[in-house]
């Protein structure tokens, strides 16, 4: 993952860097310690058969158990845009990566939104990625539009 802070990170900004960092190289025990009990996921442009809402720790986890076997992914060229509560952090990155079940492109730019609790435990996660790119990587070539895109172990 590539960050160039001309500063140091806020907490919201370094929790995101964890998350992507974690996410990427498919440490999802270890990423779900971010989160606050009822910590939640939100994909305000998830496709049919994938989740607008994640909520909760053990609810998360599930959603999230198959990622590294679905996806092969950096993200890159982190941006984060400034904001006055150093518990809410802005940024905008790439993906660059593959859709390991077809061994297509996934690649796209990403806006995510994080605030933290009291406590610097992520409570809300809000990931704007375009369905259309993910739905293109996981189609196989001779497969018609329209296939099932969630991660494995929602199957």
């Amino acid at each position: 993952m590539s960050v160039n802070p001309t500063r140091e990170l806020t907490p919201a900004q370094h929790a995101l860097a964890e998350h992507l960092r974690l996410v990427s190289s498919g440490q999802i025990d270890e990423w779900i310690e971010l989160y606050a009990a009822d910590g939640t996921v939100e994909f305000p442009f998830a496709p049919a058969g994938v989740p607008t809402l994640v909520q909760g720790r053990e609810a998360l986890i599930a959603h999230m158990r198959g990622f590294p076997q679905t996806f092969d992914v950096k993200f890159v060229d982190v941006k984060f845009i400034e904001t006055a509560n150093p518990r809410t952090a802005v940024a905008e990155y790439r993906s660059e990566g593959i859709a390991l079940s077809t061994g297509k492109p996934y690649e796209q730019t990403v806006i995510t939104v994080i605030r933290l609790d009291e406590a610097g435990l992520v409570e809300q996660f809000v990931d704007y990625w375009n369905p259309l790119v993910v739905i293109e990587a996981m189609t196989p070539d001779e497969a018609a539009s329209g296939q099932d895109v969630s991660w494995p172990s929602e199957r």
